[in-house]
């Protein structure tokens, strides 16, 4: 297997090399003329070998292996409002679909309360099967306009008499 120092460095280690270069310089580490020296350089570098050169001297070790991170979770860590704004609108999403489905449910329930509260009856106009039915039998015995009859449920006889 080939030495490190001999790889071929990519734009993420140059770019890793070129922020701790900066960070050196804002700890007052290096001057500004030699961070832009170091920087040339770093931005230059074809391999390990030639990154590690630029750094020999500063504190805080590479790290052998670089940690990869997704394009979402660097943008996260970059912009953490972001990150809380992308939150918050997840959480908005899920409180509006539970809001929906309990709805949904409700309705779906007040439906089904209506239609089997009633079941085998006609909810039509009053007539042959209307509201005078019972759900299962004969019909109820309602007077003329669906009140309780005046003759105590039993038909009065003809009075051939009552018309004298």
């Amino acid at each position: 297997m080939a030495r490190r120092s001999s790889l071929r460095a990519s734009d993420a280690d140059r770019d890793w090399v070129a922020e701790r270069l900066k960070q050196a310089a804002t700890e007052g580490r290096i001057l500004a003329n030699e961070l832009e020296e170091r920087l040339a350089t770093a931005l230059r570098a074809r391999t390990y070998g030639d990154l590690d050169d630029v750094v020999a001297d500063l504190p805080g070790a590479r790290p052998t292996k670089p940690t990869s991170r997704s394009r979402s979770r660097q943008l996260l860590v970059a912009h953490p409002i972001a990150g809380v704004a992308v939150l918050a609108a997840a959480a908005l999403v899920v409180i509006v679909v539970a809001v929906f489905v309990f709805l949904l449910a409700g309705l779906w329930l007040v439906l089904a309360r209506i239609v089997f509260a009633h079941r085998g009856q006609h909810l039509g106009p009053p007539g042959r099967g209307g509201y005078g039915r019972r759900p299962y039998g004969p019909p109820l015995n309602r007077g003329r306009y669906g009140g309780a009859p005046a003759h105590g449920g039993r038909r009065p006889q003809a009075n051939p008499d009552a018309w004298r």
